[in-house]
């Protein structure tokens, strides 16, 4: 018998919980997601539970977002059924997090990206390790921040949250940290005393005596740039702000959203727009209703999935190709 792809476990006070996929880098199946509902069901109410321990197999990933292959292969086959019943799944998993009464601590030592920023921003602790690694690259395959980081994202500081989910810009655990993703920064040689720890105690604040003050983010230099050109409300708006810095790293700013789905981003910005001013539920439900749409509706999304993960070559051909083009009615169409 294969071995579970999440494995559920009751260890002194906690609930631990490990993402078991690593050769796909523990990727979410729908297999997952149902073991992670099971989980949420049975814990919320244990008293004998202080606390849940989740983390990733394999030392590479904590979670590298969901298996969107598998909804790409639903979506071409006009399979519309396992694709809703995915999305569904999941953004329930985030909401049962974001409810759930206990400490939910997440130990991030690897890639955390998409699907699995989703099932640990909701709660807290939030612990990366100098190897964390943290993105949220949608628009590259021609979806948008889901799982709930619709809500999350417009509430981080200085625009911030924008510029992630457009550019798809990879953060280490002290970005993260200092970008709001994070609560805490515990270096990878004390992340398996600092696990005993919470198992022994069943007491989240001893996060607190493992963590270190978190190194400066890399984007430092760059903040105040950030806040002038993604606090802009369209896309062009944007590419112009980052024209007018005329720098080296606004440059490569524009660079990297050329190279995304058009579609994407303007779908992208529209949302995080209207997350800022609705709660998490009303995002989840924003975000399930687009699943709909850019998954099934629009060629980009089966396009950037075949670029990116599928073909590896890195030549997708978007729908329409440049931002100029993109009809505002369009985008608004599908939010409905």
């Amino acid at each position: 018998m294969s071995e579970a792809s999440l494995i559920l476990n009751r260890e002194g006070a906690a609930g631990t919980l490990l993402m078991n996929r690593p050769k796909a880098l523990n990727a979410l199946d729908i297999g997952m997601i149902r073991d992670f509902a099971r989980a949420i069901a049975e814990w919320k109410d244990d008293a004998s539970v202080k606390l849940v321990i989740l983390e990733g197999a394999g030392g590479r990933a904590f979670c590298a977002g969901g298996d969107v292959r598998a909804v790409r292969e639903a979506a071409i086959a006009g399979d519309r059924a396992p694709v809703a019943a995915f999305f569904t799944e999941e953004y329930a998993v985030n909401e049962g997090i974001a409810l759930f009464p206990k400490p939910w601590v997440s130990l991030i030592d690897g890639v955390c990206m998409g699907g699995g920023i989703g099932l640990a921003i909701h709660n807290g602790p939030r612990v990366v390790s100098e190897h964390a690694l943290l993105a949220m690259p949608e628009t590259a395959i021609a979806l948008f921040p889901d799982v709930g980081t619709s809500y999350i994202l417009p509430r981080l500081p200085n625009s911030v949250g924008t510029w992630l989910a457009l550019t798809g810009a990879r953060l280490s655990g002290a970005d993260a940290v200092h970008a709001g993703l994070a609560t805490h920064f515990v270096p990878r040689e004390k992340m398996a005393a600092l696990r005993a720890a919470l198992v022994e105690t069943g007491d989240a604040k001893v996060v607190d005596q493992f963590a270190e003050p978190a190194p400066e983010p890399s984007f430092a230099p760059h903040m105040e740039a950030i806040g002038r050109c993604f606090s802009m409300d369209s896309m062009l708006g944007i590419i112009d702000a980052l024209e007018a810095e005329d720098t080296e790293w606004s440059a490569a700013q524009i660079k990297t959203l050329r190279r995304m789905s058009p579609t994407s981003l303007s779908v992208s910005l529209e949302l995080l727009r209207r997350g800022a001013k609705l709660d998490l539920r009303g995002c989840l439900d924003e975000e399930l209703k687009l699943t709909r749409s850019v998954v099934h509706d629009h060629p980009d999304f089966r396009e950037g999935v075949r670029s990116v993960l599928v073909d590896k070559d890195g030549k997708p051909e978007w729908s329409p190709k440049t931002l100029e083009e993109v009809q505002p009615e369009q985008i608004l169409s599908l939010f409905r």
